[in-house]
């Protein structure tokens, strides 16, 4: 039972179109109540207001609660990655810049051009124009391995600090590449004659073949919060940026991650097929995101041959992939554009992205659209035999997440969690199947750090048979 007079928290992803809450109790890991609101773009605390009254309808202690908050409003975290080679430090500062909640917007290869030997100069010019074109909110900047290349990095931090002296770009810079050239990086970006904001983080590739995110992660999150949340000037209130705890997506990969170590050590009731690996697949009106906890067998004999190594949590993005601004793209991204009057159904929710279906008819478009998009975003996370990537083909709990999921029709997660076999992708083979309905993985990943065994009870209540 909930305890009358415990402390309790009040968990709140503040996203672009919906703001959404639960109240927790911090004893017994009880739901006292949730709400959600639309979120008002001009002051997005008014949406966390009307949640938190309703919450209070549901347990007066909300009125008191601590808040922890994560966020996506005014468009989420925009990610723009600088590295040397494309398929190496480039790569694994993609991979980086994903699992650090972010989307990214642009990855730029500063490479030696090979006639001249000049570090960075075939693309100098190019990192200014694409950070104008794509404007993102920080600067992801890698390259080296510990000890090797500098010269690519350096030239790289000039190039930035060109962009902000002609007004192109002037955000916060990640600096996460060789950590010999990181004082020389350091000192151009701070001695510009337009100062660039940066913070220092370990190497993401310390050596060829070792993927090490979690340093750069937490620095791109303490960015975020300190430059971003504020920049963006979503609210005027100052308990906005004293209850963020970091970018949803971000919040969500935690929640993940620690939904995977309750599998591993724990599993589901005697019987059941649930295992340490979990998939998590967030169905969205403009984006398909899907986050995995797949621990990398080390004797697959594949793995020695990746540079930039598989780490056991990763996120993908697929920006063309969703319900609503992104439905025509799906549409035909999955081959569906044949269907004369599913093209238009998608284009009508592009233009109208607020639109609810209204009758049985509609809903079918909605989760046909969902199914495609579910597919080719589970295609384009895994990887494929004999040439690496995510294994997810061992999966043994894959979560849907998504309005639609959440809200639809009896069985909608029968009809809309599904993916061609035969792709040549290591799918999912035979995993439990369950849907987030009530928003957990949020509370688990904001109450992750501060309450890890009231983050635990949740957690259970996603895995099937618990």
């Amino acid at each position: 039972m909930p305890s009358a007079d415990g402390p309790t928290a009040v968990c709140v992803d503040i996203g672009s179109t919906w703001t959404k809450a639960l109240h927790v109790d911090l004893t017994t890991g009880d739901l006292l109540g949730s709400a959600s609101s639309p979120t008002t773009p001009a002051e997005v605390l008014q949406a966390y207001d009307a949640c938190r009254a309703h919450l209070v309808d549901q347990d007066p202690r909300a009125a008191t609660a601590r808040t922890l908050a994560c966020s996506s409003a005014g468009g989420g975290l925009r990610i723009a990655v600088v590295g040397n080679e494309e398929l190496v430090t480039a790569e694994a500062g993609r991979r980086v810049a994903l699992s650090s909640g972010g989307r990214v917007v642009a990855v730029v290869a500063m490479a030696p051009d090979e006639a001249s030997g000049d570090a960075g100069c075939d693309t100098h010019g190019a990192l200014e124009r694409t950070l104008g074109v794509t404007s993102p909110d920080v600067v992801l900047l890698t390259g080296g391995t510990d000890g090797g290349n500098s010269e690519v990095i350096v030239a790289a931090a000039r190039a930035l600090t060109d962009a902000a002296v002609a007004g192109t770009w002037s955000g916060p810079v990640v600096v996460a590449g060789n950590v010999d050239a990181q004082p020389e990086v350091a000192e151009i970006l701070a001695a510009a004659p337009a100062p660039l904001p940066y913070v220092l983080a370990p190497n993401v590739l310390p050596r060829i073949g070792t993927l090490e995110p979690a340093g750069a992660r937490a620095a791109v999150r303490r960015v975020f919060l300190e430059h971003v949340i504020g920049g963006k000037h979503l609210s005027a209130r100052p308990d906005f940026l004293t209850m963020v705890r970091g970018a949803t997506p971000d919040i969500v990969l935690t929640g993940v991650e620690l939904l995977g170590d309750v599998l591993a050590s724990e599993g589901g009731e005697p019987g059941t097929a649930v295992t340490g690996d979990v998939v998590v697949v967030d169905v969205g009106g403009a984006t398909t995101d899907v986050h995995s906890v797949v621990r990398p067998d080390p004797e697959r004999a594949d793995l020695g041959h990746e540079v930039v190594a598989v780490t056991g949590v990763t996120r993908t993005v697929e920006g063309d992939l969703g319900l609503r601004w992104s439905a025509p793209a799906t549409v035909e991204a999955a081959g569906l554009d044949g269907d004369p009057g599913l093209v238009d159904a998608a284009r009508r929710r592009h233009d109208d992205p607020g639109w609810l279906p209204d009758t049985d008819a509609a809903r079918d478009v909605d989760e046909t659209i969902a199914r495609a998009a579910v597919g080719l975003a589970l295609q384009r996370h895994a990887g494929r035999p004999g040439r690496g990537g995510v294994d997810l083909r061992g999966v043994g709990l894959v979560i849907g997440s998504g309005g639609l999921l959440r809200h639809g029709r009896p069985g909608v997660a029968d009809r809309v969690l599904r993916w061609p076999r035969g792709t040549g992708r290591q799918l999912p083979e035979a995993p439990q199947v369950s849907v987030d309905g009530r928003y957990l993985l949020v509370a688990i990943g904001l109450l992750a750090e501060e309450h890890p065994d009231v983050a635990r009870r949740l957690a259970r209540r996603l895995v099937p048979g618990r």
